[in-house]
């Protein structure tokens, strides 16, 4: 059974490697910046150089599509299949691959293991994951509903239980990931019953710089007559749209847009729209449980943006939220009054915790 797990958590723009040890992270690499680039690779070597070799090593995988749909250790076929994945992500999977193929070079006689992103969602109801497309369309390219941010659902999901003091498998929450990317999740005792992003990692609310959804016929619009290319749009999708593209181009960062909000229209703008979006995934995700026990917001923004959290619950009431007490936590726990009908808490992200856990179960299995 494997005592040290190093975990590789690669985002669209974060980087983060720690040695996990017993439930606890000790020596780690933190990067905020792509984590594709030639001086990422010189660190990721640094640092291994510096740390030595741990008994396993558990990557997040962005988007492990019908290949990878429950953690599995890697060999030489699977990482030849994965190629085929990179277009459904296409921020994500090229430097996660890259940085796999750097650890397995480094590492050779240490296994590996896949967490997909995509696994805590995989058992969604076959209404939730099926798109209203052409049956030849479905059944030939597998276009379905995935569903992301799985890793941190999961662990999410395992703190709200210990702290509601309540089992998983018992619990109706709307959980939100609000980060550099950013998505919805219902969880029905224990499962995951629906979410707001789909097939790629594109689809559901606004994000840093991802469009998230909109309307399919403008997109076709934008196509037709040469008005962009098929290239531009993805550029304009991926990287200049969401926070970024709403606050025309001033930052896609939601502490400057607060913090310029009041005397900056477009900085406003873009975080009404933020907001509204996802009040209406959190509103529509509510419709799939029969109660709502809490509303819990984790990812860097959700557990970092008291404002935000705010703005969110104070559109909620309906759903008998009321907007949060008080500032940030240091710690996980309840933001909401002690009397609130529908608790509001805050659980900080810790994919890596969840990555090492199911790495060691992988190889335990």
């Amino acid at each position: 059974m494997p005592t040290t797990v190093l975990t590789v958590v690669a985002g669209s723009s974060s980087l983060h490697l720690g040695y996990v040890r017993d439930g606890e992270v000790g020596e780690r690499l933190d990067r905020s910046d792509p984590p594709g680039s030639p001086e990422a690779a010189r660190d990721v070597q640094a640092f291994l150089d510096q740390h030595g070799a741990p008994d396993a090593v558990g990557h997040r995988l962005v988007h492990g599509g019908d290949l990878v749909t429950t953690p599995r250790p890697v060999d030489d076929r699977l990482r030849a299949a994965l190629d085929a994945l990179v277009t459904l992500a296409p921020l994500h999977l090229p430097p996660a691959l890259r940085l796999l193929d750097q650890i397995r070079e480094r590492l050779p006689d240490v296994p590996q293991v896949l967490c997909p992103d995509t696994g805590f969602h995989a058992g969604l109801p076959e209404h939730a994951a099926t798109y209203p497309l052409p049956a030849a369309w479905r059944h030939r390219w597998g276009l379905r509903r995935y569903g992301f941010h799985g890793l941190s659902y999961a662990y999410a999901l395992r703190r709200t239980a210990e702290l509601l003091g309540r089992p998983a498998g018992e619990l109706h929450v709307v959980l939100a990931h609000l980060g550099g990317g950013a998505s919805i999740c219902a969880v029905r005792d224990g499962r995951s019953v629906d979410t707001s992003m789909g097939f790629t990692p594109l689809d559901g609310i606004p994000m840093t710089k991802r469009s998230g959804a909109v309307d399919p016929g403008m997109l076709l619009w934008l196509l037709d007559d040469d008005r962009l290319s098929l290239a531009e749009l993805t550029e304009g999708l991926n990287r200049s749209a969401g926070l970024l593209g709403l606050s025309d181009g001033r930052s896609d960062d939601t502490r400057d847009l607060v913090a310029a909000a009041p005397d900056d229209p477009a900085a406003a703008l873009a975080m009404a729209v933020f907001t509204h979006r996802v009040r209406r995934e959190i509103a529509a995700a509510a419709t799939s449980l029969d109660r709502l026990d809490a509303v819990v917001f984790t990812g860097e923004i959700g557990w970092d943006q008291p404002e935000v959290r705010h703005d969110v619950c104070a559109g909620l009431r309906l759903l008998g939220l009321v907007p949060p007490i008080g500032g940030n936590r240091v710690d996980d726990g309840p933001v909401s009054e002690p009397e609130a009908a529908v608790p509001v808490l805050v659980v900080e992200p810790r994919e890596e915790l969840q990555v090492a856990a199911e790495t060691e179960a992988a190889l335990n299995r």
